[in-house]
C-alpha cells in the first residue's frame, strides 16, 4: 500500500504521512514569509520529505484565559471501581 502524500500549493506530494519520522515541516513565521518562503520552497524542492508552511496563528491556544476550543474532556483511563461492597468471604480451613 502506498503512503498517502499531502499535496503542497503546487499540487505535488510534498511529505509522507505514512511514517511521521519521514516528515519534516519547515515553519516560516508570517512576518518573514515575503523574504523566506519562496527561497525555502526552492531549496527543499527536491526533498519530498520536507514541507514548507507559513505559521498564520494569531495567538497561542494555551494562552492564559484561552479555552483552546472549549471541547477538552479530561479522561481517566484507569478502570473504574465497581460501586458497592464486596460480600464477606469465609476462609476455608485446610
Amino acid at each position: 500500500m502506498a503512503a498517502w502524500r499531502w499535496p503542497d500549493e503546487r499540487g505535488r506530494a510534498s511529505g509522507s504521512l505514512g511514517n511521521l519520522n519521514d516528515v519534516i515541516y519547515c515553519v516560516v513565521p508570517e512576518e518573514l514569509e515575503p523574504e523566506l518562503y519562496q527561497k525555502l520552497v526552492s531549496y527543499y524542492d527536491e526533498d519530498p520529505n520536507v514541507t514548507v508552511i507559513v505559521d498564520r496563528r494569531k495567538q497561542s491556544r494555551r494562552a492564559q484565559g484561552s479555552t483552546g476550543g472549549g471541547q477538552r474532556e479530561v479522561r481517566d483511563r484507569r478502570r473504574r471501581n465497581v460501586p458497592g461492597e464486596f460480600p464477606a468471604i469465609e476462609a476455608a480451613d485446610s
